[in-house]
């Protein structure tokens, strides 16, 4: 059963839940990121790298808009990502004007290394709540997902 924490009393409203996913979200977000591996990438660029994995052969434009970022400093990030082997540029296929950036073989060894050290973090932290709160989550899992969606 869920306990009645500070944060669990004010959920009755919008707002209060607002509040508290944010805080919750955001602090689950620190843990898990302190399981990273030690490859000195930021965050952002963690997450553009992430973002060129799953959506290869995208044009930095394509990236920054998708990242939510101006393209200036979307191009700064490549580049560093670049310098360090994990993505490559080559000509656009149509417009010889773009380029298209893809994960490299190192790239995607470290994402499958992050993702596995989170994962197993996660998976242990999950052993140590009740089955009943295990099923809440797996239900709001796909509420999750559609939030950061939106």
């Amino acid at each position: 059963m869920l306990t009645n924490t500070p944060h669990r009393t004010g959920l009755r409203g919008d707002a209060g839940l607002a509040s508290a996913l944010r805080v919750s979200l955001a602090r689950l977000n620190r843990r898990l990121r302190r399981q990273a591996a030690a490859h000195s990438l930021t965050p952002t660029q963690f997450a553009t790298l992430a973002a060129v994995e799953r959506h290869s052969g995208i044009t930095p434009g394509e990236l920054a808009e998708l990242e939510k970022v101006q393209p200036p400093s979307m191009t700064r990030v490549i580049a560093g990502l670049e310098e360090r082997g994990l993505v490559a540029r080559t000509p656009h296929p149509t417009d010889r004007r773009q380029v298209t950036v893809t994960v490299t073989e190192a790239a995607q060894k470290l994402l499958k290394e992050e993702r596995r050290r989170k994962d197993a973090w996660l998976t242990q932290r999950l052993k140590e709540l009740s089955p009943e709160e295990r099923s809440i989550l797996r239900q709001a899992a796909p509420i999750l997902e559609k939030l950061s969606r939106i």
